[in-house]
């Protein structure tokens, strides 16, 4: 079972609602979620910075949700902010989503712009689960790929004769 602790060492300054050390132990799933704006489900951006903020957490947690994880497993975050202006509200809301006790580790940065016009911030998120879902995922998944592997094509004979006649 894996096992994930944050951890924020006496000799660094305290954090301001994030952790400075995550450990994640396997066995477990790692999971990346790529960087999720204040975009609606049409894709549009929605209104002021807050709203895109709120809109990019629920992004998050709806990503989260389809491997059956929530912002509990998170263990870090990546933050794009168009203005740092707006960090204090960043921090309102990222807090409102996050666990009290135990914080991702989290890295802000400042940028001039992001890809989609209207963006004002972009978080990635990274997830440790434990393992005993992967088992059952990865099984699905090969099973699901080894069929597609397969149809159409007549099975072949892999016998120890064919193997030598190859060789």
């Amino acid at each position: 079972m894996s096992q994930t602790r944050f951890i924020n060492p006496d000799a660094l300054s305290k954090p301001p609602g994030y952790s400075h050390v995550v450990e994640a132990t396997a066995p477990g799933r790692i999971v990346y979620i790529a960087g999720q704006l204040g975009v609606d489900r049409e894709g549009k951006v929605v209104g002021d910075f807050r709203q895109q903020a709120i809109q990019t957490f629920e992004n998050l947690k709806a990503a989260l949700a389809a491997v059956g994880a929530d912002f509990r497993q998170v263990v870090k975050l990546n933050n794009y902010l168009v203005d740092v202006g707006d960090l204090p509200a960043f921090r309102e809301v990222r807090d409102s989503y996050l666990p009290a006790g135990n914080r991702p580790a989290s890295t802000t940065i400042a940028i001039s712009g992001l890809a989609r016009p209207g963006a004002r911030l972009e978080i990635e998120a990274v997830a440790m689960l434990p393992a005993a879902r992967a088992k059952s995922a990865s099984k699905a998944a090969s099973k699901s790929a080894s069929k597609r592997a397969g149809a159409g094509r007549k099975p072949r004979a892999a016998t120890k004769a064919s193997r030598s006649k190859r060789r």
